[in-house]
């Protein structure tokens, strides 16, 4: 019995044996070797496959949670920090809405730093009570700005107007200009810098702004420029400025309006007037119409008075009307919204 055991167990091994590999059989034992390794290969590509989807999720998830985290810090908290107005300036982030306009955060907070910059480095012109009334002031303030900015890149748009640098880089030439003598442009940038807090490129932004939205607004109102044409007509008629003035406004029911300047330096700015582009005239002579650098109106002048560095002068201002119209029409239709909580100013 034992015998037959042990027969039957080597006819078992012996069967186990591999046969003679020859070149007829060569393929069949190559087959057999490779099907024995995909045993090792299969489990590895399914590892990886599986740490390819794991690292597809986890920056999925990433990605959401930095999402919800820059929303958090720019909206509910409204995060006015460097670091957000850099983001601002990279990543068109809406901060409300005009007229179907996007209102951005980079020109809510140009402007919001700029001023709550000036209100800190200068303490003295803060509330004696409560800053923060002062603050909220400027944050509303700020934000009416970003949306008649973004109102007027809206009608920009509709009029083909825009803004070059070297338009930009004329209104900065022209501000270097004082009393004491043209300044160089890195005094003009360190002077920037102290007052407000901003490079001298955020300062550009901003003053881009201002520009388009000047240009804008001259560019709408079709009633201020005929006033001002008709007090001209008056003015040539041999009209005093009072007189011109009336017969315009009796005509198209304007506010134009008649002053005199007083004596100032010819290197100010006369409620947006930049009195050296008049410097020039003689005594008694009377001006073209012209416009105010920023969105503040016509002006027609006369030279009253002239010294060396100080200048007087009679004059007619036509304000611009039509923009600020639209402007507060769209806010008393509904047609402005706001992403972020601004309190009105409680400030007189």
């Amino acid at each position: 019995m034992n015998r037959k055991l042990s027969i039957k167990r080597k006819n078992k091994k012996q069967a186990k044996v591999p046969p003679r590999i020859t070149n007829e059989t060569v393929a069949e034992h190559r087959e057999q070797i490779i099907a024995g390794g995909r045993k090792f290969k299969y489990p590895i590509q399914y590892a990886r496959h599986r740490l390819v989807f794991n690292a597809i999720i986890i920056a999925i998830v990433g990605a959401f949670l930095f999402l919800v985290a820059g929303w958090v810090l720019m909206y509910p908290m409204q995060n006015s920090s460097g670091v957000a107005y850099r983001i601002s300036r990279v990543i068109p982030l809406p901060v409300g809405s005009i007229n179907g306009e996007a209102v951005l955060y980079s020109d809510y907070l140009a402007s919001y730093r700029s001023s709550a910059y000036y209100l800190n480095k200068n303490p003295e012109v803060r509330l004696k009570n409560d800053g923060q009334v002062q603050l909220n002031h400027i944050k509303r303030q700020s934000l009416d700005l970003a949306e008649r900015v973004a109102y007027a890149r809206q009608l920009a748009r509709q009029h083909n107007i825009s803004i070059s640098d070297s338009d930009v880089d004329t209104v900065i030439e022209r501000e270097r200009i004082t009393a004491n003598g043209r300044v160089s442009q890195d005094t003009y940038d360190a002077s920037i810098k102290m007052l407000f807090g901003e490079s001298a490129n955020d300062y550009r932004f901003r003053t881009a702004n201002a520009m388009l939205e000047s240009r804008v607004a001259f560019a709408v109102d079709v009633k201020a420029k005929q006033q001002i044409e008709a007090v001209m007509a008056a003015l040539k008629q041999g009209k005093s400025f009072d007189e011109a003035v009336g017969s315009a406004n009796a005509l198209s029911g304007g506010k134009a309006n008649a002053g005199k300047s007083g004596l100032i330096d010819v290197t100010s700015k006369f409620n947006g007037l930049r009195v050296q582009g008049i410097a020039g005239l003689k005594k008694d002579e009377i001006s073209g119409i012209m416009q105010s650098a920023t969105a503040d109106g016509y002006y027609i002048v006369k030279i009253t008075e002239k010294t060396e560095k100080k200048i007087a002068f009679d004059y007619v201002h036509v304000p611009l009307q039509e923009f600020t119209a639209q402007f507060a029409k769209l806010k008393a239709d509904g047609k402005i919204q706001e992403y972020i909580s601004v309190p009105e100013s409680q400030q007189p």
